[in-house]
């Protein structure tokens, strides 16, 4: 796979939520080759059994919780079940989105309360979980998935990107009242990355032709471009980093 090589995250118990295609298997992927013990959480079953037995054909230690991450009882009991088979959780990537579009005019309030849960709501209550994990060992890293999308003011997608905005405010919250524990939280903001989903739902050639005038750098984005930053924030190289969030958009923002 290449890249850097983090020492420190051999053998550490990382949880990855959403983490069976896209941004997500990516990251899932990236740990498992620095020799993390990997577990995930998805609410697809196929492409995320595909990605164990992918990762475990390669000599990678991964486990793989099927649930919805809008039931905060199912996702409680699958955290559960990950510090189970892997001990306790000292990472942990929110990284579950959903990013349907929808029009202003079509958006009813369980529309609306459905896109904070699917968006924003686990993130918190996945790091409640996880929190004493981390302050019995002494420290951890958690690292929450923004967008830019409401960086740049994107239309037809209101709920999204008011609950990804809003996932920079939890950041800075959480990172100040865990500082003291050790415990380090940033977010991460991707751009327009080329996942499968991306390409078969959104990507047009207008579309594609807008970011190439919009980004700086003049090349497709991929998935692990935002996993190479996600191992370096959860790693100690980036101990002296906290209540930040930086943008992997190739320069759009």
């Amino acid at each position: 796979m290449g890249g850097a090589i983090y020492p420190d995250l051999q053998e550490r118990t990382v949880l990855v939520t959403g983490g069976g295609s896209g941004i997500g298997a990516e990251i899932v992927r990236h740990f498992a080759a620095q020799g993390a013990r990997v577990g995930f959480i998805d609410i697809a079953a196929e492409a995320s059994e595909a990605l164990v037995q992918e990762l475990t054909a390669e000599g990678r230690t991964v486990h793989f919780e099927q649930a919805d991450l809008t039931d905060i009882d199912a996702l409680r009991a699958a955290i559960d079940r990950v510090r189970e088979a892997f001990g306790p959780i000292t990472v942990l990537v929110n990284n579950a989105a959903h990013d349907e579009r929808h029009a202003l005019e079509d958006v009813t309030p369980e529309y609306w309360d459905q896109r904070m849960a699917v968006n924003l709501r686990h993130q918190f209550f996945c790091a409640q979980a996880v929190v004493p994990d981390m302050r019995a060992a002494g420290g951890g890293a958690i690292v929450n998935m923004g967008s830019i999308s409401w960086m740049i003011g994107e239309g037809n997608m209101a709920g999204y990107t008011a609950s990804k905005s809003a996932v920079l405010g939890l950041t800075r919250s959480l990172a100040r009242d865990l500082g003291p524990d050790n415990i380090r939280v940033n977010s991460i903001a991707p751009g327009w990355i080329m996942t499968q989903r991306q390409i078969d739902l959104w990507l047009t050639e207008e579309g594609e032709q807008n970011i190439m005038k919009r980004q700086c750098l003049k090349r497709k984005l991929v998935p692990a471009d935002v996993a190479r930053v996600v191992l370096f924030y959860a790693s100690s190289e980036a101990s002296a980093c906290t209540n930040q969030s930086y943008i992997v958009d190739g320069g759009w923002v």
